[in-house]
This record gives C-alpha cells, structure tokens and sequence, in this order.
C-alpha cells in the first residue's frame, strides 16, 4: 500500500568548517530537540538515459531512518514535491511504476546511484511545542552504479517543513542561514549533484532562442507534450484539476498541429491528431462529469431552502458519486493501455525529427499571423451561421461549433504569443472571453439534459419533482442572458484579431 505526503524543502551548501547558527534564536522558534544522528542508504533507479533524471523525478529504495521503504518524489513547484512511499521489496511496487510508466515507457529501470548518508537531525518546534521543520546535516557518499565509476562526497543541509507548515517560515531559517554565511545549493536534489559530479554530463544544453516560425511552434509543441508525460501520474492520483489540465494540452498539441498545418507536415501528423482527439475525448468522460456536477450543486445552493423539496440533493449526490467512480477506472484503464502508451511514443518521435515544411523557415511574424487570422476567420462564419439561426437545438449545435472554434483561435494565439506579443496577447484574452461565454451556454445544454433526466428518476421513484423543474428553468433563462451578451463580447474579439503587421 502507498502513501504520500507534500514535501517542501531547502538545501543549502556546507564544508566541514560549517557551523550552524544558533536555532532557538530563529523567529518563531520555542525550542530545538537533538533527534540524534542515523546512516540512510538508498539506490536510486532510472532508465539507461536518465529519463526520471531530465524531468526531476526520482525513485529510490532506502534503508534505515524512520520512513524505510521506496520513495518516488514528483515535482510539484520549485522546492516542493510530493513523496509516494511503499513498502520495502526486492522490486519497485506496481503502483510507483504505474506513476513513471508515462516518462519510462518500455524502458527497463536499472539502479543508477547509491547515496549513503550519515545525517545529524534537530527538530524545530514553536512555543506550543508544535513542529515547525526538521533541519539536518548530511553527509554524503555518492556512488555511480550505471553509466559511470566514480564517487562524490559532500556535506549538505536540508531544511524541510513539517506536515502542514507554513512555507515562510523556511524563509525565516533560510535568512538565519545565510546570515551565518550557510549559502544555498546549486543541485536542486541529492540526485542531481550526484549525477552531475559522478558522471558524464547530459548532452542537452540549452535551448537556443526560438526566430524561426518553426522555432516558435516547435517549443509550443514540446511544452504540451511534456505537460501530457507530467500529468499522467497526477490524474492516476486522481489530484484536482488535473484531468483537466491534461485535457487542455492534449487539445492545445492537437490545435497546434491543426493550425500550423504550413509548419507541421499535417498529412505526417495527422495519425497523432487522431490519437490526441482520442484521448482528449477519453479525459473529458472525468471532466465533463466534474463540471456538471459543480454546475448543478451550485444551482441548488442558489436555491432558498423552502423550494429544495423531497431529497433533491441526496439523488445529486448519489447520481455524481456514481458517475465519478464509473469515470475515475475509465480513465486510469485508459492511461494504462497500449494505444495511450503508443500515443506517447509517437510524441517522442515526432519531438526526435518533426516534419518541418517550408514554411518552418518563415519569420513568425508573417507564418504565425497567417495561421492565426484563418482560425479566427473560421471561428467568424461558424459565429454568423449560429446567430441566424432561431433558438433552439440546432442553434446550440451551431454556438457549441462555433465554441471549438473559438478555442481553437484562442490556443493558436497564445502559441503565437512569444513571437508577436501584446497583439497576440490582447487576441488570445477576447477569444477566451468568447469561448468562455460560449462554454458556459454549453454547460447550460449539458445540464438541462440532466436534469430532465433527474426529474424523470425522481417522479419514478414517486420524489416531487418540482425542484429539478425550478432549477431547469434557471439554466434557460441563463441561457437566454448569455446569447444577449455574446454579441459585444463577440464583437470585441473579432476588433482585436492579429493584423499582418503584427510583431514586424
């Protein structure tokens, strides 16, 4: 069985002339308890070219201290990662492998590290005796297992908050620090500077700046894919928001190869599009069903409690429950099989040599305005043929069109943004404004579905039905209201559309 807990932590350099300042004088601190001195030995394992490595990631089998076991620790921000245990075995649990499988693929884990450390640990505690962090001394002994010979040692200490800590109080202990001549650390992990000082280095280097309009997509393009490998543990965690952001770049790489179709050799990409709307629709089953659910518990909190009659919100709860749990093993079954596991490799490959056209070696501001403006000028027809239409179901079949319209020029101005800058910019904001508008009276189709179907259930099951009939006649006058609105918001939108002199 797994566990996990948020970590959040500093490291700083240290020599043996290193002495630290006295703790009990830090801002906040009552008392200092000496937890003793214990040795951790831990191998780290990764794939033959250090594919956890290059996405901060690592997963270790440590012995001695209080938490023996494996560790996989997942960034989360700068100094911040979440830690998954398990228990300690002779090979990496099932379920730590299932959160790398998205970064390793078919990839065999090999061991690449082993850290022993010797580490000196105090226990900062506030006045009322709660603790506030951990602080420790560590002696390190590096040795390269894969991929090199040599050892490294160093001395090092790490400052870690306590469960439910305030970060600030890590900037009060790091001051205190640095006041003492204690600097930070230049690896962000043990990991790192024992790779970096045992070993030869990674040949990346860093990117060169982007000129080309090909330069330009190509980065766009990475940064989603590399958002669809980081999210996949996320959304087996099921943490929030993260179908949904998985979802967002799977369309925004999607949108892009569609867009930039003079950049992209769209025939050679087109395969991966169908595979990215695949698993686009794949995620949506979890989001949409998020989304609905949030939709229609908030109408029922708009409601007075005289008018929420027989047990509206039990049925609510019991129909998204329901729902939720169907969709969470949808989604996981989904990211566990080999079309999704397929879809990455052809990410890899595409990144590896992508199918550049002439039009690659355009300068952006001519390429990507062109790419631009004709989403935005199909996003104009599909606008004018919904808004001739009366109301009804094909004038919300024509505005849900005109929605992915919308979110397709959106997506393709904000690609476009590092390039031409504040056009794009002030583009990209009044699309989203539209698709927002848009995605909201879409939501209001999707509700009102439901809750005609919940009334049925209800008057089945011989509840009154009154206030499922209440709510639906709110989602129609909210639809109403929101088609007034969208002609000025429309009309904005299309007023900043990118001109050929943009960004020259």
């Amino acid at each position: 069985m797994a566990d996990s807990k948020r970590e959040i932590e500093r490291k700083y350099e240290a020599t043996d002339a290193t002495r630290l300042p006295d703790l009990g004088r830090v801002a906040g601190v009552g008392s200092v308890a000496h937890e003793g001195v214990m040795e951790l030995d831990a191998v780290y394992y990764d794939t033959e070219d250090l594919r956890l490595a290059a996405g901060n990631v690592t997963l270790r089998r440590r012995t001695g201290g209080s938490d023996a076991g494996w560790h996989l620790k997942l960034p989360v921000a700068e100094g911040v990662r979440d830690e998954i245990r398990a228990p300690l075995s002779d090979h990496v649990p099932a379920r730590l492998t299932a959160l790398i499988r998205s970064r390793v693929l078919d990839a065999p884990l090999v061991p690449v590290v082993r850290l022993v450390s010797v580490r000196d640990v105090h226990v900062l505690t506030g006045d009322d005796g709660t603790p506030l962090a951990e602080l420790s001394v560590d002696e390190v002994l590096a040795e390269r297992l894969h991929g090199g010979d040599r050892t490294a040692a160093w001395t090092e200490i790490e400052a870690e908050l306590a469960d439910d800590g305030d970060p600030a109080f890590l900037d009060t202990v790091g001051r205190a620090l640095e006041e003492a001549g204690i600097r930070p650390a230049a690896a962000h992990s043990k990991l790192a500077r024992a790779l970096a000082e045992t070993g030869p280095a990674p040949e990346r280097g860093d990117p060169a700046e982007p000129r080309t309009a090909g330069d330009h997509v190509l980065v766009h393009v990475r940064r989603q894919a590399e958002a669809i490998v980081a999210l996949d543990p996320a959304v087996r965690r099921g943490l929030p928001d993260s179908v949904h952001r998985m979802r967002v770049a799977t369309r925004r790489l999607r949108s892009a190869l569609r867009t930039y179709r003079r950049v992209l050799d769209r025939e050679a990409t087109r395969p991966l599009g169908a595979e990215l709307k695949w698993l686009a629709g794949e995620l949506g089953i979890d989001r949409d069903q998020e989304v609905l659910d949030a939709r229609l518990r908030a109408r029922l909190d708009e409601l007075p409690a005289t008018l929420v009659i027989g047990p509206a919100r039990a049925r609510l709860r019991l129909r998204s429950a329901a729902e939720h749990d169907d969709a969470r093993r949808r989604t996981t079954a989904v990211l566990d099989s080999a079309r999704h596991l397929d879809l990455l490799r052809a990410l890899e490959a595409l990144l590896a040599a992508p199918p550049l056209l002439p039009g690659a070696d355009a300068a952006p501001a001519d390429e990507l305005v062109r790419a631009v403006r004709k989403d935005h000028k199909r996003l104009a027809g599909r606008m004018a043929h919904a808004r001739e239409l009366p109301p009804g179901p094909d004038r919300d079949a024509a505005l849900h069109s005109a929605r992915k319209a919308a979110k397709r020029a959106r997506y393709a101005a904000e690609a476009a943004r590092p390039a031409l800058g504040g056009p794009a910019k002030k583009a990209a904001k009044r699309l989203k404004a539209v698709q927002s508008l848009l995605g909201d009276h879409q939501d209001g189709v999707v509700a009102r579905e439901a809750l005609r179907a919940l009334a049925v259930q209800a008057h089945a099951a011989g509840e009154p039905s009154f206030t499922w009939g209440l709510v639906y006649g709110r989602e129609e006058a909210a639809a109403a209201a929101t088609e007034r609105e969208l002609p000025g918001v429309w009309h904005r939108a299309h007023k900043a559309r990118l001109r050929r002199s943009a960004g020259s």
